[in-house]
C-alpha cells in the first residue's frame, strides 16, 4: 500500500488543512492514519519521489489514481527508493469544475504548508524528488520556492501553470531545484480551453500578445529555458495524450514500457502498441527514468 501526505480535511471539496496527516492505503476503504513515524521509517536512507494529482480530484479518486500509478513506477528499488502520494483539497463539493479561478489560491497554500513538512522530512531522507500533474504543478513549485534545502529532481506532467513559470512567477522555484523534467500534449483539450484566461478568451489573443500564456502543459516551457531543464518534453501529436491520460484510477492493462523514454518524438509508434492502459504505464515510465537518474 502506498503511504500519502494528507492536508485534505473533508473528502469532498472543502478547505485546506492546517496541519500534514500521514495515511496509508490503496482504496478509500483501506486508508488508515499511520504515525509519523512510520513514515520516517519508510523514507529513511532513501530517494523519495512524493507525487500529486490535479484539480477536481476528491480524497478517494487522489488515493486511487496515485496509488495505481505508483505500482508502475519502473525499476525503483526498494532498498533505496520509495513513493508518497500527497493529497490536497483541489476540488468543489459543489461547483463541479467551475470553482477553478479560486483553486490557483489553494494549490499556493498547499505548497506553503508543506514546504516546512519536506524541509523536515529530508532530514531522514536521502534526496526528495516532486511530480505532478495538472494544477498540482502549482502545489509542488510553491513548494520547492519555500523550501530551505534543495529538490533533486521535479517532473512537471500536464501542468496547469503558465508556459514561462520558469523564468517567471516559479523562477525561484527552478533555482532551488537539481533537474526540471516536463510532460506536455498538443491533444490536451482541458489546457486548451483553461489557457489563456479561460474558456471566453481561447483563440481572441494570440502568441506573442504581451498578455497571451499557454500551459506549460500543452505548449512545454518558453524559451529561454532553466539551464537545469531536460528535454524532451512534447509527447507525439499522433499519440492522441490528452489530460486525464497522465493519472487514472483503473490500473494499465499493458506490460511496463521498456523502451528509452527519451526516444520518442513525431512519427514514433505509441508504446506497447497502443494497448489499453498504456498511456499511464508511459508518464510512470517517464517519471521513474527521470527520477532515478
Amino acid at each position: 500500500m502506498t503511504a500519502f501526505l494528507d492536508i485534505r480535511i473533508d473528502s469532498v471539496g472543502g478547505p485546506l488543512a492546517k496541519s500534514v496527516t500521514f495515511y496509508e492505503g490503496s482504496s478509500i476503504s483501506t486508508y488508515k492514519t499511520i504515525p509519523r513515524s512510520g513514515v520516517l521509517g519508510q523514507i529513511r536512507g532513501r530517494n523519495v519521489l512524493i507525487g500529486t494529482h490535479g484539480f477536481n480530484v476528491d480524497r478517494a479518486n487522489g488515493i486511487g489514481c496515485l496509488d495505481t500509478w505508483g505500482h508502475l513506477l519502473l525499476q525503483l528499488d526498494p532498498k533505496v527508493d520509495v513513493f508518497l502520494g500527497l493529497l490536497w483539497p483541489g476540488d468543489s463539493s459543489w461547483a463541479h469544475g467551475l470553482d477553478y479561478p479560486a483553486e490557483p489560491k489553494v494549490a499556493d497554500d498547499a505548497g506553503e504548508l508543506l514546504a516546512p513538512v519536506i524541509d523536515d522530512l529530508m532530514a531522514d531522507s536521502a534526496s526528495i524528488s516532486l511530480a505532478s500533474h495538472s494544477l498540482g504543478a502549482r502545489v509542488i513549485l510553491r513548494t520547492a520556492k519555500d523550501m530551505k534545502t534543495q529538490v533533486r529532481r521535479v517532473i512537471l506532467m500536464a501542468g496547469a501553470v503558465d508556459d514561462d513559470c520558469l523564468t517567471d512567477e516559479f523562477k525561484a522555484a527552478a533555482g532551488n531545484i537539481g533537474e526540471i523534467s516536463v510532460l506536455s500534449s498538443k491533444r490536451d483539450q482541458v489546457l486548451a480551453w483553461a489557457f489563456p484566461f479561460g474558456n471566453f478568451l481561447s483563440g481572441i489573443l494570440d502568441v506573442g500578445h504581451p498578455w497571451w500564456h499557454d500551459a506549460l502543459g500543452r505548449n512545454g516551457p518558453q524559451r529561454p529555458r532553466p539551464k537545469n531543464f531536460r528535454a524532451p518534453f512534447m509527447i507525439p501529436y499522433d499519440w492522441g495524450y490528452g489530460h486525464h491520460h497522465y493519472l487514472q484510477v483503473d490500473p494499465a492493462a499493458t506490460a511496463p514500457v521498456a523502451e528509452n523514454v527519451d526516444a520518442w518524438a513525431d512519427g514514433t509508434p505509441a508504446p506497447t502498441n497502443g494497448a489499453p492502459g498504456w498511456q499511464q504505464t508511459f508518464s510512470a515510465a517517464f517519471a521513474s527514468t527521470r527520477f532515478r537518474e
